[in-house]
């Protein structure tokens, strides 16, 4: 899969929460955090990057599990080294060890990016831990050359003289078993069109909340300034189906890449049932129903994203997802 091959090769010099695994992910379990408490029977539905959900889906112990729409974030991403990095493109990278999370949207992101400026077999990628904070340290401890970051670790590593090489966007989507019908996620969209409308309206107004969800664990992030972060950087559309010729050529994308070995038929993936009836009826009602929104300042508004203890929405640090606080949906923080 990559250069490194041998199972669990750990790097010298890394150990605990810092520890690089050299491997290929088909030894590594796809649902060990997104997705988890929905294959031990405690959720029904969660969302996670699309590439990712390809091999929950496929790996899934619940046989009605099935993508069913793309979600509404659109996260962003980059490719970062440390500001003392002789690395200065993404062509620089060949043969240098980057760490990233398998199975989360940075891994596949990481692929896509560097793919563009490297022969495969250049591609040198470990297993990073989970979170950006823990690959934002062995990145600048130099135990990796390279890292993906999302917000506001992003930021944090620009404002502290990283570079970065290549930055992307990338979709999620959601996952359901057969206990989310049509009617049900239709009126969880509707829900979702109404949160994106109002972000829309207002970015800024919600920047402040990357802070307040990682300041008490992390008061690196508490010292960032709401002028620290970029609006630009939060990109919310309504939620959709999964066009059919982008899931076909990502599946095959996937396979070239040694994954989604198991799947014949990369339209057994998704439940087109739901997909399809409960989109549109959603997005309609969420058009048609648009109101004036009351502007009181930075205080949340409910159905806002990010307030991980107030809100309906808990924001993901690895995937930039969103996911609703009810007794049925999965909520995930990375």
């Amino acid at each position: 899969f990559f250069t490194q091959k041998t199972a669990y090769e750990i790097s010298l010099g890394l150990v605990g929460s810092e520890m690089c695994i050299r491997d290929s992910p088909d030894t590594l379990n796809p649902h060990s955090s997104h997705g988890k408490l929905f294959e031990e029977g405690k959720a029904d539905m969660y969302n996670a990057c699309e590439w990712g959900n390809y091999c929950r889906v496929q790996a899934s112990s619940v046989q009605s599990g099935r993508q069913i729409g793309r979600r509404a974030i659109v996260t962003f991403a980059g490719l970062v080294v440390r500001p003392e990095s002789e690395v200065f493109t993404a062509q620089q990278l060949a043969g240098k060890l980057v760490g990233v999370p398998f199975y989360f949207g940075t891994h596949y992101l990481a692929l896509h990016m560097l793919e563009g400026f490297l022969p495969r077999e250049e591609i040198n990628l470990c297993s990073a831990p989970n979170g950006s904070r823990h690959r934002y340290d062995a990145m600048m401890s130099g135990q990796v050359e390279a890292t993906t970051l999302t917000e506001p670790y992003l930021t944090l590593a620009e404002k502290n003289g990283c570079r970065v090489v290549a930055t992307a966007f990338y979709h999620g989507t959601e996952v359901a078993s057969d206990k989310v019908d049509t009617e049900t996620y239709a009126k969880f969209n509707r829900a979702v069109c109404e949160a994106v409308r109002r972000i829309n309206s207002d970015k800024e107004k919600y920047l402040h909340y990357f802070i307040h969800y990682h300041k008490e664990s992390d008061p690196e992030i508490g010292e960032l300034k709401v002028s620290d972060l970029r609006a630009s950087r939060i990109v919310v559309v309504d939620p959709a189906p999964i066009p059919e010729e982008e899931l076909a050529r990502t599946a095959e994308w996937m396979k070239s890449w040694g994954m989604l070995a198991e799947t014949k038929d990369h339209m057994d993936l998704v439940n087109m049932k739901v997909q399809q009836g409960s989109h549109g009826g959603a997005l309609k009602s969420a058009r048609t129903t648009e109101r004036p929104v009351k502007r009181v300042g930075p205080a949340p508004i409910p159905g806002a994203p990010f307030d991980r203890g107030t809100q309906n929405w808990s924001l993901s640090n690895d995937t930039g997802g969103y996911l609703p606080r009810q007794s049925e949906i999965q909520s995930q923080a990375v």
